[in-house]
């Protein structure tokens, strides 16, 4: 079984391959990332509360549990996001910000400016 599941990857495209092996082709920013699905999902729970507490519209207990539990789901992704940024968790990659600090040390000078001439 191991041999059929090693020679399917080998048939499977890079980046299908690279998620069963556990690597990140995409190499996402879960913080960030985690901030902004937290905080979409905190304001689609305030706006469904809406209808139920100034409008009087789909008054009912599930109704309000749900609205608090994606209220709750949403605060834990936005947490969750938040300490992600905080703490440095990112690996540095393409998109981490540790290479923009880095700066370019490979010696190469400014070019030269280019002059216009008059004819």
């Amino acid at each position: 079984l191991a041999q059929v599941f090693a020679q399917a990857l080998q048939r499977t495209p890079r980046c299908l391959s690279s998620i069963f092996l556990g690597e990140m082709p995409c190499e996402c920013q879960w913080g960030l990332s985690s901030l902004f699905i937290g905080a979409f999902v905190i304001l689609a729970a305030g706006v469904f509360t809406f209808f139920p507490v100034f409008l009087g519209l789909f008054d009912y207990p599930w109704y309000i549990a749900l609205c608090w539990l994606w209220f709750g789901i949403g605060v834990f992704f936005f947490v969750i996001g938040c300490l992600f940024e905080v703490m440095g968790c990112q690996k540095a990659g393409r998109w981490h910000n540790a290479k923009a600090r880095e700066g370019d040390d490979d010696g190469a000078a400014a070019p030269t400016p280019y002059i216009m001439i008059n004819a």
